[in-house]
């Protein structure tokens, strides 16, 4: 059995400051007293926090390309891996898009008391428009064809996305070949055995053929 990764741990893990672990143990706080009142995480996650959910997110971050200056992030939820990168790359304009009116109170509240500038969109991906993303992320949010079609919203010319998946990964990418064409890049998980971060990139919809 892992052993649960402590906040030492993750530091040492990521190599961030006191000041962003500091931020960081108050998200965390946070979603703790609000998992209380609406379901956020699933509550064995909360056994490991720092493992799934930190570490989870965090390892997305030297991902980022440094000329990167807006991050998207899809389905935020509990703020994961949105609201953890914008704690950890301060200069990225980050916005988080969440449909559900209490998940996006509690992101209010995270990123409020975390004193962590962020957009929150309390609306469905598909009805927002004119924005532009370098990078697109997601965690859990939906299979990769629909994420692929609420991220083409949002990517511009040379952006790409980074999305945490599971065991799954290889027959959602089967499916996702039948419309689209892209550039794949499978990172393997720090937190999770079974886990990968897929990095997509010249992400195209391909028109199916129409014959005649």
């Amino acid at each position: 059995m892992t052993p649960q990764l402590t906040p030492e741990g993750f530091a040492a893990e990521t190599g961030v400051s006191r000041e962003t672990l500091a931020r960081l143990t108050v998200t965390l706080a946070v979603l703790e007293r609000w998992q209380k009142r609406i379901n956020l995480v699933g509550r064995a996650t909360l056994a490991d926090p720092w493992r799934r959910h930190m570490l989870d997110s965090a390892q997305i971050a030297p991902l980022i390309p440094e000329n990167a200056r807006v991050l998207v992030d899809l389905g935020s939820g509990a703020g994961f891996p949105g609201l953890v990168l914008a704690i950890m790359i301060p200069d990225l304009e980050v916005h988080l898009i969440e449909s559900d009116v209490r998940k996006s109170a509690f992101l209010r509240e995270a990123a409020r008391e975390s004193g962590t500038p962020v957009t929150i969109h309390n609306s469905r991906a598909e009805s927002i428009s004119g924005l532009s993303a370098d990078v697109v992320t997601a965690r859990a949010m939906a299979p990769l064809p629909k994420l692929l079609e609420l991220a083409a919203r949002f990517l511009g010319p040379t952006g790409q996305c980074l999305f945490l998946k599971g065991e799954d990964v290889e027959r959602e990418l089967t499916e996702s070949s039948k419309q689209w064409t892209m550039r794949v890049e499978r990172i393997p998980s720090r937190s999770d055995p079974a886990g990968v971060i897929l990095r997509l990139r010249e992400i195209v919809h391909e028109r199916p053929h129409r014959p005649g």
